[in-house]
């Protein structure tokens, strides 16, 4: 069964404080907006305190062409993507010698090489490293990319894979685009990256006697006919941010089916879990999950600690709160559900269990 070994987080070094943002926003789409006052009070329900960006703020006052964007995008999930690896390989005690497989994802930038090609030289792995690269997996990637490494491992049961997520969400804004859902955007996402160590059965646990945190399996689901749900329009000033306010009464129409479908799968239910690490798409998205599942506010509490903290990073998010949740000890046997949302419209959801 594969196991977690790390996992690590990072963001870059411009913090941006809900205020300011939200101040910079009212510039930008006033004009647009009579209302603009009754429109910026996304904001102040956001529950977003603070976020980080690779590029400063007055960098979004002036408008940028897709491919500095995209160069700009190379420069920084390099940079950050490499913090992150390393970390993750520390905390483990494991060398990059030891890594397998390299899986990288991503949805806010291009590069062919992709990057885990560059990370593999950054990181100094071996050059018969497999290499996984994942785009266009939005918000659900870095629970998807944790469990297409799970089944890399499960396959491969001596062996290791690391899963790096990069999204620089703020490249992607669009300084002409006065949509209200790229001002919806620009309340609610920022930058991010983290790393997972999966290991399989047969690469020897480390000698303490801690419980290990084990997947015991994935599920994918894409539901028909809402592609128009969440994504990106490619267009010449960059990915234009397609974002529905569909989202939670999908999770209030859908969640409870596709949640209890999957752990009657893992013979397993609801009343079995302890811990819940749900990616936090937005403060309504998480209520749409404690409502659907019917779930006190209490389980949500690591994921909207990730969004007070950090916004909607994409698909590190979820990776985010997993960290979060691994700080207090699980005890063995206690189960937890990992479960995040993306385009398609799509979910992904693994469960976990310490042993």
């Amino acid at each position: 069964m594969p196991r977690i070994a790390a996992v690590s987080t990072a963001v870059p070094a411009h913090e941006v404080t809900q205020e300011d943002s939200m101040a910079v926003a009212r510039l930008f789409f006033q004009d647009a907006y009579p209302d603009i006052d009754r429109l910026l009070t996304v904001f102040s329900h956001s529950q977003i305190r603070k976020r980080y960006f690779c590029m400063p703020l007055d960098w979004f006052g002036v408008a940028h062409g897709f491919a500095e964007k995209n160069r700009l995008f190379l420069e920084h999930a390099e940079a950050l993507g490499t913090k992150v690896g390393k970390d993750c390989l520390e905390r483990a005690g494991c060398t990059p010698a030891q890594i397998d497989c390299l899986l990288f994802v991503t949805s806010t930038g291009i590069a062919t090489p992709s990057m885990d090609a560059r990370l593999i030289n950054r990181l100094g792995m071996r050059p018969d490293t497999t290499r996984l690269p994942l785009w266009g997996l939005g918000c659900a990637g870095g629970a998807m990319g944790l469990a297409r490494a799970c089944e890399y491992v499960r396959a491969f049961p001596q062996r290791r894979a690391l899963l790096i997520s990069v999204e620089l969400c703020g490249l992607t804004f669009i300084r002409n685009d006065l949509s209200k859902s790229n001002l919806v955007a620009t309340c609610l996402f920022g930058d991010g990256a983290a790393a997972v160590l999966v290991e399989g059965d047969e690469v020897p646990r480390t000698a303490d006697h801690a419980p290990h945190l084990y997947v015991c399996g994935s599920e994918s689901r894409t539901w028909r006919d809402t592609l128009d749900v969440m994504g990106w329009e490619m267009t010449e000033a960059g990915l234009k941010v397609i974002f529905s306010r569909d989202i939670p009464p999908l999770i209030h129409s859908a969640m409870r089916e596709n949640v209890d479908s999957f752990l009657g799968r893992m013979d397993s239910s609801l009343q079995d879990l302890t811990h819940f690490i749900f990616h936090p798409g937005g403060a309504k998205v998480l209520t749409a999950y404690q409502q659907a599942l019917d779930l006190p506010p209490s389980s949500t509490r690591f994921s909207e600690h990730v969004l007070n903290e950090y916004g909607n990073m994409s698909s590190p998010t979820v990776l985010f709160v997993l960290e979060k949740s691994l700080e207090t000890a699980w005890s063995s046997g206690e189960k937890g559900l990992l479960a995040a949302l993306g385009p398609g419209f799509s979910s992904e959801l693994l469960l976990l269990e310490a042993r």
